[in-house]
């Protein structure tokens, strides 16, 4: 399947990328603050510790008797209140680094959620729901580790880095201009695996969201694998997708394993050398003990510094990868907007919304040199039931969509009480539209909520009323905990019919002013059907309802028939008139009635 995301151009990667996460930690700027002072602070005082032994070293232990004493008990005084500091100021760091992390990911999520849920049709049907889910979650997860760790580490090592130079060269100007100049020739090494890190880091992302993808889909679809026995067939291509995405993570770890032993080895063996250098000039005198003491620790907290920010930099080419597949999603428009100063939708008429299509033109994004509807026009009156025939991909539920606003035509004009569709706000648009769709969608929630999603503010009577109107009040009565009975992911407890059922009342709650039917029957038994049809009827009254249809039952109460093929309106009229034509209609009619005849159906 062709990706969207994967497509795009990427953006520049590195700190430029990280950098894109700033607007997220824009609104905590006290938060911020806090933490850089608590990190300067503890800082500070991990680099006064070498300063306090070389007092020891030099003062303490060179005088005699009692003033010996006092001056050793004062500096170890000083070193146990500098251990305070550093302890308070490190505690504070790490609560609020660790907050931020905490928030800014939720923040994160939010809005990639909230972004992916506003974007239009067009967009899944190139991406995966897995990718997004996967981004969703394991890439926000490695940012809330460099948020609230590894940025605050890297920061922390970086001014005990730039101190511990600094305090080198007030000790020693010779010993820390050499070691800085072996230590320039080490960085070098350092950045390009890096380099080679964050590459793989963004490779292992991907390969985790193709297999995540890959899991979506089949247990969206499990009933069909297991019918069709393809358990261990579609493990297996689980674990070869998994397998992937080791073998990425592996060369992944390697590389930063590289760039770790690479680090520490260059880095100590400059700082072993410097020191090698340093007990000479100690014995040669040009050293005292003390200073070499100070020396020796400032140079360890250095090493460790660089030690630990090869350590952090994985961490933040990892997050780095994450944050680009991110912004990535969130620089995704959606083609289909709200315009900035929407016309208001005039309420209409007390028998329903009015339609008029003109020359309407569309071809799928995903399917440009195939036109789904060509040169398509249809007036609909306040309060008609129009009935929509046709064989399949003749464009019908592709109307609906139009209707909804999922897509905007290519060229022509869809308005919808006298107002284009294009100058609506959305919201207000699909909150006058009503549908029942040809795939009935059930959330995992209680019959009650799936009911009540057609109109979150409707009381527990609105639910009950809707639901008898669609005939679904009996069976959901009978269900173990009637309406707050867990109906399972996807409505997977419920049979076909019951889930249209839920969706027609939930549809029927909305109660709005143009309804659009999708093959709202298919599922339903005869029974059912002539339940449902009754209701249907009655929810007609009053509103403009388009019907997707192939059962007779349903079409010969329609005001009108209209009917498609490839995309074009080829017949209008009643079922009397349109049999007596003998067209595509009549032939339509002619292999129901057949098929009524022959298996003792209903019409269809």
């Amino acid at each position: 399947m062709k990706n969207l995301l994967a497509d795009r151009p990427k953006p520049r990667s590195g700190l430029k990328t990280l950098a894109g996460l700033l607007p997220f930690l824009a609104p905590y700027r006290r938060r911020v603050m806090v933490a850089a002072i608590a990190l300067i602070i503890a800082a500070g005082a991990t680099l006064a510790m070498p300063y306090g032994f070389r007092q020891l070293i030099d003062l303490g232990f060179s005088s005699a008797g009692a003033a010996q004493t006092s001056s050793v008990n004062l500096t170890f005084l000083s070193l146990f209140g500098i251990a305070c500091v550093l302890a308070v100021a490190t505690a504070a760091r790490f609560y609020t680094v660790s907050w931020l992390g905490e928030r800014v990911t939720s923040d994160i999520r939010n809005k990639v959620y909230a972004h992916v849920l506003r974007q239009s049709p067009e967009f899944y049907e190139v991406t995966q729901t897995g990718e997004v889910l996967s981004r969703l979650t394991t890439d926000t997860t490695l940012i809330q580790t460099v948020i609230g760790t590894s940025i605050s580490m890297a920061l922390r090592n970086l001014l005990l880095l730039l101190g511990g130079l600094l305090m080198m060269f007030f000790t020693s100007v010779t010993l820390s201009a050499i070691i800085i100049v072996m230590l320039l020739s080490v960085i070098i090494p350092i950045v390009l695996i890096g380099r080679r890190v964050r590459k793989l880091s963004r490779a292992s992302q991907d390969r985790i969201a193709d297999a995540s993808g890959l899991a979506g889909e089949r247990l969206n679809a499990i009933n069909v694998v297991q019918a069709f026995a393809h358990e261990s067939r579609e493990a297996m291509q689980f674990a070869t997708a998994v397998d992937r995405a080791f073998a990425t993570a592996i060369e992944r770890v390697r590389a930063r394993a590289l760039l770790t032993v690479t680090a520490i080895l260059l880095v100590f063996g400059a700082i072993v050398f410097v020191l090698w250098l340093g007990a000479h000039a100690v014995i040669a005198g040009r050293m005292s003990a003390g200073e070499l003491g100070q020396f020796i620790l400032y140079a360890a907290i250095v090493a460790g510094a660089i030690g630990a920010l090869s350590e952090t930099l994985g961490d933040a080419q990892r997050a780095a990868g994450a944050s680009e597949r991110l912004l990535e999603l969130l620089s995704e428009r959606s083609p289909i907007v709200s315009p900035a100063q929407p016309m208001p939708l005039p309420r209409g008429t007390s028998t329903g919304a009015r339609l008029q299509i003109e020359g309407v033109h569309f071809r799928y994004p995903s399917r440009p040199d195939q036109p789904a509807l060509a040169d398509f026009s249809l007036a609909v009156q306040p309060g008609e039931t129009i009935a929509i025939v046709g064989p399949s991909g003749a464009g019908k539920t592709t109307l609906f969509q139009l209707l909804l606003r999922f897509y905007d035509p290519r060229s022509g004009h869809i308005r919808l009480n006298g107002i284009e569709l294009r100058e609506l706000d959305l919201h207000a648009l699909r909150e006058t539209i009503g549908i029942v769709p040809q795939e009935t969608v059930v959330f995992s929630a209680n019959a009650m909520e799936n009911i009540r999603y057609g109109r979150p503010d409707a009381t527990d009577e609105d639910v009950i009323a809707a639901a008898r109107q669609a005939a679904a009040h009996e069976f959901i009565e009978n269900l173990p905990e009637a309406y707050l009975t867990f109906l399972g992911e996807r409505g997977v407890r419920l049979s076909g019919g019951q889930r249209q059922r839920i969706a027609i009342a939930r549809a029927l709650l909305k109660n709005p002013p143009l309804l659009l039917l999708d093959e709202a029957t298919s599922a339903l038994d005869a029974e059912s059907e002539r339940l449902v049809q009754h209701a249907l009827e009655a929810a007609m009254i009053g509103r403009t309802t388009l019907v997707i249809a192939h059962r007779l039952a349903t079409v010969q109460r329609a005001t009108r028939i209209v009917v498609m093929d490839q995309g074009r309106i080829v017949e209008t009229g009643s079922h009397a008139e349109l049999v007596a034509a003998g067209g595509l209609y009549a032939q339509l009619a002619a292999l129901q009635f057949h098929h009524t005849v022959n298996t003792g159906h209903s019409p269809e």
